[in-house]
C-alpha cells in the first residue's frame, strides 16, 4: 500500500464522516486489513494490502437528515463516476483508489442497482455480506471511527468469497489475507474467539469455510473448527 492511497483513503473517510454519513456505513474488504491494526497492536502483524477498492457496506436504513451527494463530496479529490457490469452499478474511480457502496441481498436477490438516493448513487447487492454484520468492531483512524466486521468474521467471509471466485488471483488474494487474519486472531490468543464465531454462523456458510480450508490444506484450523 502506498503513502498515498493511504491519505487519500483517510481524506475519504474525513470527508464522509464530517458529511454525516460515514456512522451509516462499515468499511468492508481489504481495507479492512491496515485497519485492523489496532486490533492486532500487541503482536507482530503485516498491514501491507495490494488493491484499490474501497468498499462500503450500508447494513441498514441510512438516517440522514439531509440528503448528501457523494459524488459531487468527493468530485475534487479526482473522483469519478464509472459504472460496473451491464446492471450499472456506480463505481467511483480514482487513479488511487476505486470506492463501491454494497449492501446485504435479500431473499432470492436481484442483479438490479439498490438505490440509495440519500447518498446520490446506487448499491450492488451480494449474497454472504450479511455475515459482515454478524460481529462489529470499532476503531480510529487519523481519529476518525469507522466500524469494520470483526477480524474473524471478516476472514470468514473472504474464505466463503474464494470459493465462488472464477478468477483464480482474486482467489488465491482473499485467501491469503483470511488466512493472515486468522493466524494474527491465534498469535493474540483468541483461539476460542475464533471457534465460537464460526459456530454462530449458518451451516451452509460454515461447510464453505472448511471446504476452503481443506483445500489449502490447513490442518490446524480444520482440527479447531471441527473440535
Amino acid at each position: 500500500m502506498e503513502k498515498k492511497q493511504y491519505e487519500l483513503c483517510v481524506e475519504i473517510l474525513r470527508r464522509l464522516n464530517k458529511a454525516g454519513v460515514l456512522k451509516d456505513l462499515i468499511l468492508v474488504g481489504s481495507w479492512c486489513i491496515p485497519f485492523y491494526k489496532d486490533y492486532f497492536k500487541t503482536i507482530k502483524y503485516a498491514t501491507s494490502i495490494r488493491t484499490r477498492d474501497v468498499d462500503f457496506m450500508v447494513p441498514g436504513r441510512i438516517r440522514i437528515k439531509a440528503k448528501v451527494d457523494v459524488v459531487e463530496l468527493l468530485k475534487d479529490l479526482g473522483f469519478v463516476v464509472g459504472f460496473q457490469g451491464r446492471e450499472g452499478y456506480i463505481r467511483l474511480e480514482h487513479p488511487e483508489l476505486a470506492i463501491e457502496f454494497l449492501v446485504p441481498e435479500k431473499g432470492r436477490g436481484s442483479n438490479k442497482p439498490f438505490p440509495l438516493k440519500e447518498l446520490g448513487i446506487n448499491a450492488q447487492p451480494l449474497r454472504y455480506l450479511s455475515l459482515l454484520t454478524q460481529k462489529i468492531i470499532h476503531t480510529e483512524i487519523a481519529g476518525i471511527k469507522i466500524s469494520l466486521p470483526h477480524p474473524v468474521v471478516f476472514a470468514f467471509h473472504k474464505l466463503i468469497i474464494a470459493t465462488l471466485r472464477r478468477n483464480k488471483d482474486k482467489a488465491a488474494k482473499d485467501i491469503e489475507g483470511a488466512l493472515r487474519i486468522l493466524k494474527a486472531v491465534l498469535d493474540k490468543g483468541q483461539k476460542a474467539v475464533i471457534k465460537i464465531t464460526f459456530d454462530s454462523i449458518l451451516p451452509a456458510w460454515r461447510k464453505k469455510v472448511l471446504k476452503c480450508l481443506k483445500k489449502m490444506e490447513k490442518e490446524d484450523l480444520l482440527r479447531l473448527l471441527e473440535e
